[in-house]
């Protein structure tokens, strides 16, 4: 009985992180380049009353044993980085990735980071930049008289100047990973490379299964709001139960020490 108590908070515990996890998606549902997150559970060590295969006498074996699971734990808690749904704003400088890929970030403190969150725009000295303050890399810069910018699907930047002139400002690089889901999440929709990650791999947008840029677009948050109210009822109803059978554990134990 105590050990049901024990084993119950364990529960208690999953699901309290599970429903963590589904309020910080619902809180960023309308947030761009957002990727939702989702927790892997685990069956915590478990006691080995019985080895199965022991043992009865007379040369013969039990053909099953008798264990005691101990709870749960959260294993692993990590970004799914599907497409999110495209939200078309008509700025010339919102990008948006159609594929996989990550835009390369030149933050403040001189860190690269990396983003899906193509929300760009100039700073004084005409160069696009995050409204965090990081900087595209490589640097595109626009020129004060620059009449048109145009960003083409493989990241290439014009501009139209006076006198019908086009230049091109630049080429826009994507990054992608072999393993997205172990970058770890930094905030601003930014995110670092880590072990599990793998080191970044650089291309051009559009090749080698690097995704397009659509201009004037923005990738908008990949939570489904319908699938999170499923997924915090469940976890409610399944924090009901775990409290229900603490409560019945408690009544046992109650009643085994008013033994008389």
């Amino acid at each position: 009985m105590i050990r049901a108590l024990s084993t119950s908070a364990t529960g208690l515990e999953a699901q309290q992180a599970n429903i963590e996890r589904i309020s910080q998606d619902l809180a960023n549902v309308n947030t761009d380049g957002y990727k939702r997150s989702r927790n892997e559970f685990q069956d915590l060590m478990y006691e080995t009353i019985k080895e199965a295969g022991g043992s009865l006498g007379s040369g013969s074996q039990t053909p099953v044993g008798i264990q005691t699971g101990l709870g749960v734990k959260v294993g692993a808690s990590h970004k799914i980085f599907e497409q999110g749904p495209a939200k078309a704003t008509y700025h010339p400088y919102d990008l948006m990735i159609e594929g996989k890929g990550f835009f390369p970030i030149q933050m403040p403190n001189g860190e690269i980071s990396y983003t899906r969150n193509g929300t760009f725009h100039l700073d004084s000295t005409g160069r696009v930049v995050l409204t965090n303050g990081g900087q595209l890399i490589p640097q595109i810069q626009i020129p004060p008289n620059a009449l048109n910018v145009t960003v083409t699907g493989n990241g290439e930047v014009k501009a139209q100047l006076p006198q019908n002139q086009e230049t091109v400002l630049g080429q826009i690089q994507l990054i992608t990973f072999q393993n997205e889901q172990g970058l770890t999440a930094l905030g601003d929709g930014m995110y670092r490379p880590t072990a599990a990650s793998g080191a970044p791999l650089q291309g051009i947008p559009g090749e080698n299964s690097m995704g397009s840029l659509q201009q004037g677009f923005v990738e908008g948050s990949n939570v489904n709001v319908a699938n999170s109210m499923v997924d915090m009822i469940t976890t409610q109803r399944g924090y009901e139960m775990n409290t229900k059978v603490m409560g019945v554990a408690d009544q046992m134990l109650g009643a085994t020490a008013n033994i008389k």
